[in-house]
């Protein structure tokens, strides 16, 4: 038998004990006799040295013409015998007859790769985040990872585990806690002016599984779903994922612009908008056009998703309410999450219901979603309940203020000649460029350069006049390397002549 599975590799270490499991193998060491045993077995019966109906040697002998014990043998012999590869009966271990080219000792021949039938969705979806380190300055959607309170932090989840362990080991409602829910609605009502109780918060994965539970809970495949253009990527998605067809619908100065006869010819059943700061232009929806959209919305039976994107972030005047509470019985769905307010890989967000919705739609709920990340959810709401959350937010405010305005300095004086887009909201603005200078490029040298602005072409549906630009980050980048960094921008721009074809 040796001469056809070939020695095995002794050590001092499995000399001593040739039983030992292969879980007691360190990283990098001789494997144990009892594993190189069974996959020696296995490779002579896939490679045809031992054919079908062969008869193994007894496991005394097998172990003396091995040099191991006899207890190594049975456990090798017993393993094959439980995932197929022989068979015991009063003759003896017999191999069985396994169907495969090897088996049967013919000539292998190297497989075609299998032709893949993917699903009609998956060739929808576009390259467009290719630079994804958000610890690059001008990276636009990242938060001042490096000024968050991680002390206090660290106090809620410990509360959290002091108050709730064990039993927040387990699996939580699948709606989330109801302590989390109740604080997310006290401070929608106060901060942002959503009508709503801790019974109508969903916690969701995210603000993306927020959307993508707004497309499963109110589309049907083929449905149309309005979307701004150009528009957040992650609303594009979650669409797509749904087999919903998507109506791109342009964006002004105030925000979405529903062009004449849109509602007659492509009726939706959902349209996303992110009224508060328009994600990546910044407009603010007009009062008109939110009491608009809601009334036709409501006339044809659609649902509006106000996703609040960096609502929270607002440098002056008083904070922009939500559409949800403009109006009694608003068919708006809300969605919000903490990656901005908080940190990304909190992964906590949330859509509001109204209460007929999450009352009717509380069993197909818990069958789509499971409870989860129960400990932080506890620590978020004690962190929100304590004030924490609060105080967080202020700190931000002021601090973005002051990267906001320092950016503005430096894109008037390098970018004089361009547009600057955003209110005074959020961690992002946005520059239009001439057309002489290709975003896409500009961006790919940029990142070169070692900073990652994204190309504002990358969020449009349809390309047209205005979507050729830079949508620019202040959140994680100080006041004082927002200057340099521009005129690096500046210079790359300088030196590109022609716009570039346009990707599909």
């Amino acid at each position: 038998m040796i001469e056809i599975i070939g020695p095995l590799a002794h050590t001092a270490a499995n000399r001593g004990n040739s039983d030992r499991s292969a879980t007691g193998n360190a990283a990098g060491k001789t494997a144990p006799l009892q594993k190189q045993l069974i996959e020696r077995l296995q490779q002579a019966i896939l490679g045809g040295r031992l054919p079908a109906g062969s008869l193994l040697p007894s496991s005394r002998l097998l172990a003396a013409e091995m040099g191991v014990s006899r207890n190594t043998v049975v456990i090798a012999y017993e393993h094959l015998a439980a995932v197929g590869y022989v068979v015991a009966d009063k003759k003896g271990t017999r191999v069985t007859a396994l169907s495969s080219r090897a088996a049967r000792a013919e000539p292998p021949a190297r497989p075609a790769a299998p032709k893949v039938a993917y699903a009609a969705r998956v060739g929808e979806f576009k390259a467009t985040r290719t630079y994804m380190d958000g610890a690059l300055p001008l990276t636009p959607g990242t938060p001042a990872l490096d000024r968050f309170p991680l002390a206090a932090w660290r106090r809620a989840l410990e509360r959290s585990m002091e108050r709730a362990l064990p039993l927040a080991l387990g699996y939580g409602t699948p709606a989330g806690e109801p302590a989390l829910r109740d604080a997310i609605a006290a401070h929608l009502r106060m901060a942002r002016g959503v009508r709503c109780e801790g019974s109508q918060v969903i916690i969701t994965e995210g603000a993306q599984e927020a959307l993508n539970l707004c497309v499963r809970l109110f589309t049907n495949p083929g449905d149309v779903a309005w979307i701004e253009d150009p528009g957040y990527r992650g609303a594009k998605a979650a669409f797509r994922q749904g087999d919903v067809r998507v109506q791109p619908i342009p964006v002004d100065e105030e925000g979405m612009c529903v062009p004449p006869g849109a509602w007659a010819a492509h009726p939706p059943k959902l349209i996303y908008t992110s009224p508060a700061h328009q994600y990546p232009t910044g407009a603010v929806l007009s009062v008109a056009r939110r009491l608009e959209l809601i009334a036709e919305a409501r006339r044809c039976g659609a649902w509006v998703i106000e996703d609040d994107y960096d609502g929270d972030f607002r440098y002056s005047g008083e904070p922009i309410a939500s559409m949800q509470g403009l109006v009694d019985d608003a068919p708006v769905l809300y969605v919000g999450s903490f990656s901005k307010t908080m940190f990304p890989a909190l992964r906590i967000g949330f859509v509001v219901l109204p209460p007929a919705i999450a009352a009717h739609a509380e069993v197909a709920l818990y069958e789509m979603l499971r409870g989860g990340h129960r400990l932080e959810q506890l620590a978020l709401a004690h962190f929100m309940e304590g004030g924490e959350f609060g105080r967080h937010l202020g700190r931000m405010r002021r601090l973005y203020r002051e990267r906001q305005q320092a950016l503005r300095e430096a894109l008037t004086e390098h970018f004089a000649a361009s547009e600057i887009l955003g209110g005074d909201c959020g961690m992002h603005l946005t520059l239009r460029l001439p057309a002489g200078i290709d975003d896409d490029t500009l961006t790919e040298r940029a990142f070169a350069k070692g900073l990652a602005p994204r190309p504002l072409s990358s969020f449009a549906l349809e390309q047209r006049a205005g979507t050729n630009g830079l949508v620019i980050g202040y959140g994680n980048t100080a006041a004082e390397q927002l200057t340099p960094a521009v005129r690096v921008l500046a210079e790359l721009a300088a030196g590109i002549e022609k716009p570039r074809r346009r990707r599909a």
